[in-house]
């Protein structure tokens, strides 16, 4: 499913759940647009900008416009947290999509989960993201990129089965190892 049907189907379902039919579509857009995990932060911005460009040209949804929030959370937890609840009490989103760094996504997702907005993490594949709430009656954490336990085996077998690759390097920064570390 491509950025323009996830933003279509999440901007939807807030709509439809919140009762927001008569305004604008206000969805939050959180993610480091500066620091060391910017590039991915601004390419799903970017995407995510240019979806809503396009459904907005399109007619918006039942007429509504998408009206997108940025925030930048500079891939710190304590921002991601201030923004979680900047978007969802002052500026009063129907969903956010972003969250690039798993941490950050689980300091802040919380927020959204007790408020019952809807959040999509659209790159942060952390297994756990959306298994943080186990026992509530109803989950508003979504992931749409592939987890962490099933990213390395689908690679490899890529790499060894589909490609016939015989020699298979795996090259870790300081920085993944140390999310790794963390998160294990």
């Amino acid at each position: 499913m491509n950025i323009r049907r996830h933003i279509f189907a999440v901007a939807t379902a807030a709509m439809l759940s919140t009762g927001a039919y008569a305004a604008d579509i206000k969805l939050g857009v959180s993610g480091p647009f500066t620091g060391g995990s910017s590039s991915m932060g601004v390419s799903m911005r970017d995407g995510v900008r240019l979806a809503a460009k396009e459904i907005n040209a399109a007619g918006g949804i039942n007429g509504n416009k998408i009206v997108l929030v940025e925030r930048d959370d500079e891939a710190k937890n304590e921002r991601g947290v201030q923004i979680a609840q900047e978007l969802i009490n002052n500026e009063k989103v129907v969903a956010t999509l972003g969250y690039i760094n798993t941490g950050v996504a689980l300091a802040s997702q919380r927020f959204y989960q007790d408020a019952k907005i809807p959040v999509m993490n659209n790159v942060a594949t952390g297994s756990v993201l959306t298994k943080q709430f186990p026992n509530a009656a109803e989950n508003y954490v979504f992931r749409n990129a592939a987890a962490d336990n099933i990213q390395a085996p689908m690679i490899a077998k890529e790499a060894v089965e589909k490609r016939g690759l015989k020699k298979v390097a795996i090259w870790l920064t300081l920085r993944t190892m140390a999310n790794w570390v963390v998160r294990t």
